[in-house]
């Protein structure tokens, strides 16, 4: 990439002013303008910022595709997982402030706190809520969560821990959790003396002048500039799951509920880079340090070993470090359905970058976050949009076949009395009642606490599956008998996002279809 001095404008919607970059407008826009088109994705917003000051901001697409009102950097995205920095940013406002310690034990501040051997929710600290050591399985008991809307709540969270079993010993490893997010939330409220969302916006948001983010209960009409979530379906972009009037606190507000605009997410890696004035005196420098430094060693990746030659990987609390072509990095992703988010910073070089999308952009966020990276690691011309999106491809058509979904497009309709011996109402211990029973000439199955998951079953070879009524819930679910009034579920697709755990569930029959 060529570099220049180019005056770079933000959209009209925030009235400021970008600051000349270290790369030219030219050679970002043509970046942004390739991801758009090869991933025809429905709205974008990217920004960047160096040295303290927003060299970058643009916007493209529309809140709702096909509608025409344009996206731009006043515009509210889920940052989705984005939201657990911000967790454990007004827990280190509280360590600072000596409410809390990061060694308290979290039955200090929730006493009805249990994991499923006693012994690790009694030793549990609030750090361990933060950094993926749970021993659970990667995204254990997030069917609590998602989809969305379901009835779960708080409580029933904290109640259903105590019935996941570990995959691992406690502290022993990595794996991705969500739960204990939803925890770390209730731990600010009891030792900040107010429920999470009151909480994030005033440690939060408002010190840091980030005006327009959203949490917990607010209106659609008041807020107003809120994109909504796409999904996929043959060449278009549909929207799914979109805002009523009144956008509702939810259970996982604390581990991803935030929404923000471009310019809020610029103002807040602003006050991670360089922060000056009131972003210097936000949080002390001993938590900062605190945030970022390796908690809990991550797996090193073939692909980060040959795309950037790293050397470590680790969480903090709420961030994700590595080192990239010899420069720390700090990141994190995020991920709800039709919505994705990246936050990259680059410390030492003085840079930060935020990628928000509203449909399904998972390859788009990666290949131009490594793009975008690259300009200020290993400026190299042959490290394009399409080098990346390649090597992606690659990597999909080696995947081994057991890795891949199973060819399940000849199904057969199932009806009760191929189902006669399993029909009923099942329970599993922290998810709730499911019933299998008949509706008209076929099987259902619903969750009475998850609406959402709601489907028929079908047969598909030897095997049961789940084909569920709503679209977006997309990843489908093996049924299986293994023994008298039992019945357990597995995702069909081994790839399917984690948050899908059906392997956690182990129902037990409870009585018969009314």
């Amino acid at each position: 990439m060529r570099c220049g001095l180019l005056a770079l404008l933000l959209t009209a919607a925030s009235g400021v002013q970008a600051e000349p970059g270290r790369h030219a407008k030219a050679d970002v826009d043509a970046v942004f303008d390739q991801v758009v088109a090869r991933y025809r994705l429905p709205g974008l917003a990217l920004g960047i910022v160096e040295d303290g000051k927003v060299v970058y901001s643009r916007t493209a697409g529309e809140l709702v595709e096909g509608e025409g009102r344009k996206i731009d950097s006043a515009t509210l995205f889920k940052v989705a997982s984005n939201t657990k920095s911000m967790t454990t940013a007004t827990l280190a406002r509280l360590v600072d402030a000596g409410k809390l310690r990061w060694d308290d034990p979290v039955v200090r501040w929730l006493p009805d706190f249990r994991m499923f051997d006693p012994w690790v929710g009694q030793q549990m600290q609030v750090r361990d809520l933060l950094i993926h050591n749970s021993g659970l399985r990667a995204g254990a008991g997030d069917l609590m969560l998602w989809p969305e809307p379901n009835t779960f709540t708080r409580a029933d969270i904290i109640h259903g821990l105590a019935y996941l079993k570990p995959q691992r010993s406690f502290r022993a490893g990595y794996d991705y959790d969500n739960l204990l997010y939803i925890v770390a939330g209730e731990v600010a409220a009891a030792a900040g003396g107010a429920p999470y969302e009151q909480l994030v916006r005033r440690e939060v948001f408002e010190p840091l002048g980030m005006q327009r983010c959203q949490v917990g209960q607010w209106r659609r009409d008041v807020v107003g500039n809120v994109a909504q979530p796409h999904m996929r379906q043959g060449e278009r972009n549909i929207p799914v799951r979109s805002d009523g009037d009144v956008i509702a606190a939810t259970t996982m507000d604390p581990a991803g509920g935030v929404r923000c605009s471009l310019d809020d997410m610029l103002t807040w890696i602003g006050a991670w880079l360089k922060p000056t004035g009131t972003d210097a005196n936000w949080l002390s420098r001993e938590q900062r340090e605190a945030l970022w430094a390796p908690q809990m060693p991550m797996p090193l990746s073939r692909r980060m070993r040959e795309w950037d030659d790293s050397h470590f990987s680790a969480y903090g609390y709420g961030w994700r470090l590595a080192d990239v072509d010899g420069t720390f990095k700090v990141l994190h992703t995020g991920t709800l359905m039709g919505m994705y988010s990246m936050v990259t910073l680059l410390p030492d070089k003085g840079v930060g970058f935020v990628i928000l999308i509203n449909g399904e952009g998972e390859d788009a966020r990666t290949v131009l976050g490594q793009v975008l990276v690259k300009l200020y690691t290993r400026p190299d011309p042959s490290l394009t949009v399409a080098h990346y999106a390649g090597l992606l491809e690659q990597e999909d058509a080696k995947r081994p076949a057991t890795e891949k979904a199973p060819d399940t497009s000849k199904r057969n309709k199932v009806t009760a009395k191929d189902l006669a011996p399993h029909l009923g109402v099942y329970r599993d211990p922290w998810f709730g009642e499911v019933s299998l029973c008949r509706d008209g000439d076929s099987v259902r199955l619903r969750a009475r606490k998850s609406p959402m998951l709601t489907g028929i079953v079908q047969r598909a070879g030897k095997r049961w599956l789940v084909n569920w009524d709503d679209d977006s819930v997309d990843a489908e679910a093996w049924l299986d008998f293994p023994q008298a009034r039992q019945m357990r579920m597995a995702k069909v697709d081994p790839q399917a996002d984690f948050s899908c755990d059906y392997e956690d569930l182990a129902f037990t029959w409870e009585h018969g279809c009314e």
